[in-house]
C-alpha cells in the first residue's frame, strides 16, 4: 500500500531528527578525543593510541550502525522503504556530523581537509568533502525513492544494478584506501584518487538516474 506524502513526511522527519542527533552524539567523541590526542587541533601525522583505546573506537563505530539498521527495520513497510530510511538516516547522520564539528570545533577549515572516516577493518582517509558529497546523494537518492515509490520495485534495483551500484562502492571505497599504508606508517595524506571516487561515484549516480528515468518512460 502506497503511503501518502503526509505520512511518509512525518516518517522521514523522525528519522532526520535521530540522524541529526546521532552526528552531534558522534562529533560529541571526537571533541573528546581531539582534546586528549590534539588538544592543539587536528592533523596529520597521527598520534598512536592504546590497543584498548582502539577496540573501543572500533566498537563504537560498528554499534553506531547496528543502530542505524535497527532503526531503519523497526519502520513497519517493506524493504524499499526501510533500505531507503536507513541510507536517509545514515547519510543525515555523517553529513551532520561535520556540521556539528564546524560548530563545536570549527572544523573542517577547508573543503581539502583530510580526516579519518572509518576505522572498519582500516582506516578510511579522505578529504570530508568526499563523503559530504556521498551522503548528500544519498539523501536526494532515497527521498526520491521514498516519494516516487510508485517509480520503483520491492527491491529498488534489479539484481544486476545492485551489482552495478556495490561495484560502484567498492571503487570509492578503494579511493578511502589508497593512504591508509601511509598514514599508518606515520606519514602525511597527500594524494586522493579523486579519478577513481569519481568513477566509483558517477556509476553509481548513473545506475540510480538510468533507473529512475526509464521507469518514468515506462509509465
Amino acid at each position: 500500500m502506497e503511503r501518502s506524502g503526509r505520512e511518509i513526511t512525518k516518517t522521514v522527519l523522525v528519522y532526520f531528527i535521530f540522524g541529526f542527533a546521532m552526528a552531534y552524539l558522534e562529533s560529541a567523541v571526537v571533541v573528546y578525543l581531539r582534546k586528549i590526542y590534539y588538544p592543539q587541533g587536528f592533523y596529520f601525522p597521527l598520534k598512536i593510541i592504546s590497543p584498548s583505546i582502539a577496540v573501543v573506537e572500533v566498537g563504537r563505530e560498528f554499534s553506531t550502525l547496528l543502530m542505524l539498521v535497527f532503526v531503519a527495520l523497526m519502520h513497519k513497510g517493506n524493504f524499499k522503504e526501510r533500505f531507503s530510511l536507513f541510507a536517509f538516516s545514515f547519510a543525515v547522520w555523517d553529513l551532520f556530523y561535520y556540521f556539528w564539528l564546524k560548530v563545536l570545533l570549527n572544523w573542517p577549515t577547508g573543503f581539502g581537509d583530510w580526516d579519518i572516516l572509518f576505522l572498519i577493518p582500516l582506516p578510511w582517509i579522505a578529504p570530508w568533502i568526499a563523503p559530504a558529497m556521498i551522503s548528500i546523494a544519498l539523501i536526494i537518492s532515497s527521498l526520491i525513492v521514498l516519494y516516487r515509490s510508485e517509480k520503483f520495485p520491492e527491491k529498488i534495483l534489479n539484481k544486476y544494478e545492485w551489482t552495478g551500484e556495490i561495484a560502484a562502492a567498492l571503487l570509492i571505497l578503494f579511493s578511502f584506501f589508497t593512504e591508509t599504508k601511509n598514514v599508518l606508517s606515520g606519514g602525511i595524506p597527500k594524494n586522493f584518487c579523486w579519478w577513481i571516487y569519481i568513477l566509483g561515484f558517477a556509476i553509481g549516480i548513473g545506475i540510480f538516474l538510468r533507473k529512475l528515468i526509464s521507469t518514468k518512460e515506462t509509465d
